[in-house]
């Protein structure tokens, strides 16, 4: 049983006892968060697909920890111009345990 869900801006495929990363969730570690915007879910070999989202399917997930990604950087330079431009930047991000996937659609 797998669930493609939607968190933030992210389509993300998970199954039970994946871990994921997402963009950063203002919530604390072990806590827990749920994602109701589902939207295809594929079980026991019966897949719904939702218009836009599957009604009565939630994805559970448990906080692990909180971090920020490697560093990204962006560097411009206009030849013979004598002018370049660096910019670095890290994206902050949430490590999520899937606990369960609650399917009310069968």
């Amino acid at each position: 049983m797998f669930a493609l869900f939607q968190a933030g801006a992210q389509h993300i495929r998970a199954k039970c006892t994946d871990v994921i990363s997402v963009d950063k969730i203002d919530s604390e570690v072990g806590t827990s968060v749920s994602f109701d915007q589902v939207l295809l879910i594929d079980a026991d070999g019966k897949t719904h697909v939702g218009a836009p989202y599957v009604a009565g399917c939630t994805v559970r997930a448990e906080v692990i920890s909180h971090g920020r990604g490697p560093k990204v950087i962006a560097f411009k330079k206009r030849r013979r111009k004598n002018s370049k431009r660096k910019r670095g930047s890290r994206k902050d991000y949430t490590l999520l345990r899937v606990t369960d996937i609650i399917n009310k659609a069968a």
